[in-house]
């Protein structure tokens, strides 16, 4: 499957007085490009609540490498680390969109519940899905992979 790389261009209401994005957007960002990957993968957060199953962040960390600026235009990388049918990790960059220079890198982590609050195995209540997270578990998504990325 060919995936399409998740682009932001900073806003001026994300950044400092400096005209720098202020660090919590990059968390932000994160989320938005995994919540863009789980509906490319084909399990998004819609369908994912049409089927009674929620995913709370359990931790998230971001490292920051260098500044982004207001209207620099970045891809954010996510990659699904880990899966084990419970819980879900992934790692991040946050790229310049022209240059490539590291912005910023992190990891997050989830699990996924019923509407019960209740850890629920999707390996057990949706085989398929599951089939759709162990598929991109651990890889380079095909699309994904940039040269010169650092």
């Amino acid at each position: 499957m060919q995936y399409t790389l998740y682009h932001h261009r900073a806003q001026y209401y994300e950044t400092d007085q400096m005209g720098i994005v202020h660090h919590s957007n990059y968390i932000r960002w994160f989320e938005e490009a995994r919540v863009d990957l789980m509906e490319q993968i084909g399990f998004g957060y819609k369908k994912m609540e049409e089927h009674g199953i929620g995913s709370p962040v359990l931790s998230v960390s971001c490292r920051y490498r260098s500044m982004t600026h207001f209207f620099d235009d970045v891809i954010i990388l996510p990659k699904v680390e880990i899966y084990t049918g419970v819980k879900l990790s992934l790692s991040y960059k946050v790229l310049d969109a022209t240059t490539r220079e590291l912005r910023a890198e992190g990891e997050s982590s989830h699990c996924f519940l019923n509407r019960d609050g209740r850890p629920v195995s999707l390996k057990k209540t949706l085989p398929h899905i599951h089939l759709l997270f162990s598929s991109v578990a651990g890889k380079e998504l095909e699309g994904l992979e940039l040269e010169n990325s650092q």
